[in-house]
C-alpha cells in the first residue's frame, strides 16, 4: 500500500474513531456519570477502539505488543495538542478556531508517530 493511500485510510478511520469516542462519551453521560468519568471512559474506550481500527484498516497489524507504544503516541499527541492549543488560543482568543487550525497538524503528527514508531514493520515483536 502506498504511503498516500495509507494516510487517506488513516483520515477516514479517524472520522470513524472520532464518532466512536463521542458515542462512548455520550453513553457515559446518559448513564449519569460525572463529567470526569464520562471523559475518562470515552477516552479509554476510544483509544482501544482506535488501536483496533487503525491497526487493522490502516497498518494491517493488530499485534498486542504494539499497544503500549500506541498508548504512548496517543498521550504524546494529546499533550502536544494541549500545549499548542493553549498558545494558539492566546492569539486567536477561540478554542474552536485554535483546534480547527491544529487538527490537520495533529493528524499528520499522529500519522507519523503511528507509522514510524508504533506500526513500523519489524518493530512489533
Amino acid at each position: 500500500m502506498t504511503e498516500w493511500k495509507r494516510f487517506a485510510r488513516f483520515l477516514l478511520v479517524g472520522g470513524l474513531n472520532t464518532l466512536f469516542g463521542f458515542v462512548a462519551y455520550s453513553a457515559f453521560v446518559l448513564l449519569h456519570s460525572p463529567p470526569w468519568l464520562a471523559l475518562l471512559g470515552g477516552n479509554i474506550a476510544g483509544m482501544l477502539f482506535n488501536f483496533f481500527t487503525t491497526g487493522h484498516f490502516v497498518f494491517l497489524d493488530l499485534s498486542a505488543s504494539r499497544l503500549p507504544r500506541f498508548v504512548a503516541a496517543y498521550l504524546f499527541v494529546y499533550g502536544l495538542n494541549l500545549v499548542l492549543i493553549g498558545r494558539l488560543t492566546a492569539l486567536t482568543h477561540s478554542l474552536i478556531v485554535s483546534q480547527a487550525c491544529l487538527a490537520p497538524i495533529m493528524a499528520v503528527v499522529s500519522y507519523v508517530l503511528l507509522s514510524r514508531l508504533v506500526f513500523r514493520k519489524g518493530s512489533g515483536n
